[in-house]
């Protein structure tokens, strides 16, 4: 049977990076996005590129109002807004170049057929699909969104001016990176969440001192709370709490988590599970030669994990026989101020809920000279190894955790063990030398 393309991308998030690879591998490509200037994704457009811009300018208003500072300063929301769409825009034309051997099709595209897509009602055919439809923002029942009293994500990163007020609903990087924001350029800010720990799968040390950093940010912290109802009236945002209790707010953003975008799937050979679509270790769906990678299939949330999946599927397709992936090694990140967290591996919960005998070596970062002098005299270096000494994995809190995280993770895709680590000799004076120290003490 002959088709109209080699690969069919449905999706222009970060399966456009599957695209270039394979269309410069010589093979015939289409990539189906239904708003072409959204090329990149909810990362690059509406996640973790805006939002790191905007701890950025954060982390910049919140050190200028430290002690030894003279003067005030306030952020413009409205410039920042427009820097952001001006780097943004440049992102976009950079991959937009980047896809010159790669026919786009504008349109929002279903799978309605074992290798056809329909794209405003032209069928287009291909030996292999790559869905990649990404996720959208959760709301959970009672909540009326209308994008502008109660916000989510998409609206959160298109603010032209700052809120009065927000309350932030959801303790998962979204509201954990929110709540950072707005309380370090003097926002009122309140995180309600529905448990009564923050970080609840960290290391307990973690958790408590991201506590103590979020107070100190000023954020309000309302634990042990579920919203029942919220709706945008005249006075603000009416919120309803499950015990009955109720609050007025200007703001309400909504960050409870996302979840799998997977209307575009209209044929039943294709299993759709609770989290997204169903594929195996190869990222194959129930479908022969149909892919899925990134949010949609539910496995990781995080575009550098598409961007790996995607670019796994095109090597596979290639025949390059590529290694498989293991998600276990991706590294997570939740980035918020001063001190970030990071995880690679293994974690503390997961090590205690699996039974297997492990050790463990944390190195608080209190009492360092440097870590008080660049704010992360709360933080901390954890890692972890089996009964055999080999690296399982670790947990940072600390600034720029997410680059630290960097070290464990090679260790474990080198398979390292302890008495390797050990020989590390790191910089002084930096945090990751107490990264170091860390290894030394497993």
């Amino acid at each position: 049977m002959s088709y109209d393309y080699d690969i069919l991308f449905l999706g222009g998030g970060l399966n456009y990076a599957g695209a270039v690879v394979a269309s410069k591998a010589g093979l015939k490509c289409a990539l189906v996005e239904k708003n072409p200037a959204h090329l990149g994704g909810t990362c690059l457009h509406n996640g973790c590129i805006p939002s790191k811009m905007y701890l950025e300018a954060a982390e910049t208003i919140r050190k200028a109002k430290k002690g030894h500072s003279i003067g005030s300063v306030a952020l413009d929301m409205a410039k920042l807004d427009e820097e952001k769409e001006m780097l943004l825009s440049r992102a976009t034309a950079a991959i937009t170049r980047q896809c010159a051997r790669v026919d786009i099709v504008k349109g929002e595209g279903k799978l309605v057929a074992p290798h056809t897509v329909e794209v405003e009602g032209k069928k287009l055919t291909a030996r292999y699909v790559i869905l990649g439809t990404g996720s959208r923002p959760f709301i959970p029942e009672g909540i009326a969104y209308d994008g502008e009293g109660v916000i989510t994500s998409d609206e959160v990163l298109n603010l032209k001016a700052l809120p009065e007020k927000i309350a932030v609903y959801g303790d998962g990087a979204i509201g954990l990176e929110m709540a950072s924001f707005f309380a370090s350029v003097g926002v009122e800010t309140e995180l309600v969440w529905r448990h009564d720990t923050l970080l609840r799968n960290a290391h307990p040390m973690v958790s408590a001192n991201l506590k103590k950093h979020m107070e100190s940010l000023g954020v309000t912290l309302t634990p042990n709370k579920e919203i029942r109802s919220a709706k945008t009236t005249k006075r603000g945002v009416h919120i309803v709490y499950t015990d009955n209790s109720e609050h007025y707010v200007p703001t309400l953003l909504v960050a409870t988590g996302r979840r799998a975008v997977t209307d575009a799937v209209q044929t039943p050979e294709i299993e759709i599970g609770k989290r997204g679509i169903v594929t195996d270790e190869h990222f194959e769906t129930t479908l022969g030669d149909h892919y899925a990678i990134g949010d949609c299939n539910g496995k990781l949330q995080l575009a550098h994990a598409a961007r790996a999946e995607v670019l796994y599927v095109v090597r596979r397709i290639l025949g390059k026989k590529p290694e498989m992936i293991d998600l276990e090694h991706v590294v997570k990140f939740i980035h918020t101020l001063p001190c970030s967290y990071a995880v690679v591996g293994k974690s503390k919960a997961e090590l205690e809920k699996s039974g297997n005998k492990y050790s463990e070596s944390v190195v608080p970062l209190s009492g360092l000279p440097f870590a008080v002098t660049h704010d992360g005299a709360d933080g901390m270096m954890i890692v972890y190894a089996d009964a055999e000494g080999f690296i399982l994995g670790g947990e940072i809190f600390a600034p720029n955790a997410e680059e630290l995280i960097a070290v464990v993770a090679m260790a474990l895709a080198g398979e390292m063990d302890a008495a390797t680590a050990k020989r590390t000799i790191l910089a002084h004076p930096t945090f990751s030398e107490s990264l170091e120290k860390a290894f030394l003490r497993l």
